[in-house]
């Protein structure tokens, strides 16, 4: 009988900053295990130029995030991690779209689901130091991820759909986690920016930084 092999790693994370009340992104990063502390965060999206193309929308709007992130107070010298993110939806008539505005808003961004969807998750990290009274950015990653799929809820299904998943409080009143996983017929790119945060992406740009030692 061959004698077993066991791996050990240890790695270490810093404390990461997160501008952003979704539940959605904190579900994604406590399952990725990285330690985090959510921010408060009071920011009109409706003041950012919604006749940009997708791509660029969203990246403005994680960007217009960090600037108005609530951070603590530091000490001197001292170095924290700040992300915000933004996660916007077009549909196949190229109609952008955010969460749901009502119930029937919500209905009808579910129905051109069917047809196929573009989402686009932009996050905004920045790694910052506290210098005389103030932070300071020392380091900065924006990226914007977008992702294809087709979430198909047939009609009898959409009532409970949105009485059991989050879409109500997503972006294209889309929820591709937890129930409505019964409905992603098929995805092409990357399944986290259509949740909300881009893993990968966010992973390489926190090691970039010098997050994980």
């Amino acid at each position: 009988m061959a004698p077993k092999v066991h791996f050990q790693c240890v790695l270490y994370m810093k404390n990461l900053y997160l501008g952003s009340t979704s539940a959605s992104r904190k579900a994604l990063l406590t399952a990725a295990g990285i330690p985090f502390t959510c921010l408060p965060l009071d920011v009109d999206e409706k003041k950012c130029d919604w006749t940009l193309p997708l791509l660029q929308l969203v990246g403005t709007i994680a960007a217009y995030k960090m600037v108005h992130v609530q951070l603590p107070i530091g000490q001197e010298s001292q170095e924290i991690y700040v992300l915000t993110a933004d996660t916007l939806s077009q549909d196949s008539t190229g109609k952008v779209t955010g969460k749901p505005t009502s119930h029937d808003d919500a209905q009808e961004m579910i129905r051109a689901a069917r047809h196929g969807m573009i989402t686009c998750t932009a996050f905004c990290l920045e790694k910052k130091r506290y210098i005389q009274g103030a932070w300071h950015t020392v380091d900065r990653v924006a990226q914007a991820v977008q992702a294809q799929y087709c979430f198909d809820v047939p009609e009898a299904w959409l009532e409970w759909y949105l009485s059991n998943s989050r879409g109500v409080n997503c972006s294209g009143s889309i929820a591709i986690e937890g129930h409505g996983a019964l409905f992603l017929r098929d995805v092409q790119g990357s399944y986290t920016t259509i949740v909300g945060l881009p893993l990968f992406e966010v992973r390489q740009a926190l090691e970039s930084m010098g997050f994980f030692v």
